[in-house]
Parts: structure tokens; sequence; C-alpha cells
């Protein structure tokens, strides 16, 4: 027996079928969307509340397990990044922004240097 109900059994032919219908959408919603400039208004309300992670990352190496076992206090991990180099600002894990390090009123901070256009965000991706 099949385990779908309606699945005919081996060797029973099948004579009547209905043809699945399609209809055929127009797509002129999406072609509103696209023409949409920097001057028309986006109601954003709906996302306002979204809470995101923000981050702010100083570098990135690799090492393997085996090292990985073995760091303790006072270990050294040497990053990627040179010293003096901004640092990445990520949302959500992506990149949207650099920046360097402040210290205000003896709490670390950062002030942004280069924010990332949407466009360039865009292209990253690809």
């Amino acid at each position: 027996m099949s385990e779908y109900p309606n699945e005919p059994e081996d060797g029973e032919e099948v004579d009547d079928f209905e043809a699945a219908a399609f209809q055929e959408f127009n797509n002129q919603d999406d072609d509103k969307r696209s023409t949409l400039n920097a001057s028309d208004e986006v109601n954003l309300d709906v996302i306002l509340d979204v809470p995101v992670t923000i981050s702010m990352e100083i570098g990135r190496t690799q090492i393997n397990i085996r090292n990985l076992l073995q760091l303790n206090q006072g270990s050294v991990v040497e990053l990627e990044r040179f010293a003096g180099e901004p640092l990445d600002v990520l949302v959500n894990g992506t990149l949207i922004a650099h920046g360097e390090v402040v210290v205000i009123n003896d709490k670390f901070g950062i002030r942004l240097t280069d924010v990332i256009s949407p466009s360039e965000r865009v292209k990253r991706l690809a």
C-alpha cells in the first residue's frame, strides 16, 4: 500500500485527472516598489522597535584546536589587523561601518569614520 492516500496502487491505471490551474501574476506592485526614489517617504515605524545586535570587531585570526586549548591567562593571540587600523562595525554580522576607539567617562566607545552605503553592502554580498 502506498504511503500517499491518493496515489494509485502498482498496476492500477488512472483514467481521469485534473490539470492544475495556474494563475498568471502581474508584477505591477514590484514595479511600483522599484520606482521609489529617495524623496518618497517610507514608513519605518513597523521596524523601529526590532532589536538588532551591534558589535565592534578589532580583528580576527584562525588557530587550530591544539593551540586554542593551550591558551591561558597572559596568552597573546595575534590578530590579522594592524595597530591603528579602523575597527569594523557590524549589525547582525553585516559590516556597516568602520570606526576608531574612543574613551568617554572611563567607558569605551567608537567614533564612526566611514559608513558603508547600502549599495556597497549589496555589492559585498556577491
